[in-house]
């Protein structure tokens, strides 16, 4: 098997790609109402609650999230405008709704979301000082030699895989569709992929002899592009990029499957963040009531 893909590279062209892709990526995630805009992390009950910083009263009710709006406070989904009493529907696991308000000249949003089986609450505002405060990821600096050939191997049917969660009490499952395997300086190597963004895609959770050290500890994700008709596609870890759970308190972030825990130490890709947002509540996942 070909171990990297580094031969014909022009490296000031790599270099540039990549620059070019990272300062893409950074953009992307710090947007005004990202996850760096988070202020809380709430588990909806049957309890009413009401969220700082956020307009209305929200429970549990018959036909999913209800909210209930004071006199003169409104939230927007879809370019429609919700005030007074609103349910909002069922919520596919792992999926999501974000009514947006403006609090005076503040935009802010209300997620809504369901995660392993909980409803969740993650309220965010576009004047969360760590937006603000937030200066950039320090990466490795990109070296071809981190891109490396991988055969793709399916399997018979997609298989329903439990992975941790970045919350204590909270698990997610993904369907597997196959592993990746790949050579490194004589070793072989053998990652359960997920599905990518795009169809065909794969996404790769792992953590590696970095993990705690250099690199967050909990995880890193890269995505990889649709395998070629015979099996084939390539890794490049200098695209491995942090989860949203290295950034803050406030992330539900999928945990690495355990065979992904590679023991070498891949020095490429982002590193450890400067700065994350801390909780001072207890964010342990409540129990699911059967």
């Amino acid at each position: 098997m070909t171990t990297t893909l580094n031969s014909d590279v022009d490296r000031a062209v790599f270099g540039r790609e990549w620059e070019d892709w990272h300062r893409t990526h950074e953009t992307r995630r710090a947007d005004s109402l990202g996850f760096f805009a988070i202020t809380g992390l709430h588990w909806l009950g049957n309890d009413p609650t009401t969220l700082p910083g956020a307009p209305g009263t929200w429970r549990l009710g018959p036909d999913g999230v209800v909210v209930e709006l004071a006199e003169g406070e409104s939230l927007t989904l879809d370019g429609v405008t919700i005030t007074g009493t609103h349910a909002f529907g069922e919520i596919a696991e792992r999926g999501s709704v974000s009514p947006t308000f403006t609090d005076g000249e503040v935009a802010g949003a209300v997620e809504i979301a369901i995660r392993g089986g909980h409803t969740i609450l993650r309220p965010r505002r576009a004047d969360h000082p760590f937006l603000a405060e937030y200066s950039g990821t320090p990466t490795y600096v990109p070296n071809p030699r981190w891109r490396v050939a991988a055969r793709f191997r399916p399997f018979d049917a997609p298989v329903p895989t439990e992975v941790g969660a970045a919350v204590d009490g909270l698990t997610h499952v993904y369907d597997a569709p196959g592993v990746l395997e790949f050579s490194w300086r004589g070793e072989e190597f053998s990652l359960t992929a997920f599905e990518g963004k795009a169809p065909g895609d794969l996404l790769v959770l792992f953590t590696d002899a970095t993990s705690g050290i250099t690199t967050y500890a909990a995880n890193r994700s890269v995505g990889i592009g649709a395998p070629d008709a015979d099996g084939w596609t390539t890794i490049d870890f200098n695209r491995a990029v942090n989860l949203p759970c290295a950034y803050t308190d406030f992330a539900t972030c999928p945990l690495p499957p355990e065979g992904n825990r590679l023991p070498i130490g891949i020095e490429a890709g982002e590193k450890t963040p400067l700065a994350r947002v801390i909780s001072n509540a207890d964010l342990v996942a409540p129990e699911v009531a059967a």
